[in-house]
């Protein structure tokens, strides 16, 4: 059994960061460098999961639909290559409207999956790029890694431990 898993932001780690909430399904672009990332992960044994704050939803700048439309899209993307995330977790809230347990910093999604695929924290590594991604991963145990939007395959690999 799997007791490891590596977490992902969305926007700029899975996706292309465009500098602005992704509104339109045509905006949202998977990054190259995701799928030889992706196969080597999956190689060495981890769950893949996306841990993503969607505060747009909360802004009324795009739906639930939306969000749905572009995961759809990615897995349907990442299963042509033979891949597919094990999970997907996203926050709707914004602080601006109300607190929430679910938004990163907090580390409540990262926890959800711990519990869902038991999953031991210390084998497990989060990759974002902004602090709070990193505050996350570290609330619930987890090595959290940030990089630079839109990050090269070496800047994603040398996240992975050593085998």
């Amino acid at each position: 059994m799997m007791n490891k898993a590596v977490f992902l932001d969305r926007d700029g780690i899975v996706n292309r960061e465009i500098g602005d909430y992704i509104k339109r399904y045509e905006e949202f672009e998977l990054l190259p460098e995701l799928f030889p990332f992706l196969y080597e992960v999956k190689k060495r044994g981890y769950l893949t999961v996306i841990i993503t704050n969607q505060a747009g939803i909360a802004k009324g700048l795009y739906g639930h639909e939306l969000v749905h439309a572009c995961h759809d899209f990615m897995q349907e993307e990442l299963k042509g290559h033979g891949l597919a995330f094990d999970a997907i977790y996203y926050c709707p809230h914004h602080p601006d409207f109300g607190m929430c347990l679910c938004r990163k910093p907090q580390s409540l999604l990262i926890e959800k999956a711990i519990g869902r695929f038991s999953l031991n924290p210390e084998k497990c590594l989060m990759i974002g790029d902004k602090d709070r991604d990193v505050e996350a991963a570290e609330g619930a145990g987890v090595k959290g890694y940030k990089l630079p939007a839109n990050p090269s395959l070496e800047e994603l690999m040398k996240c992975l431990p050593d085998e």
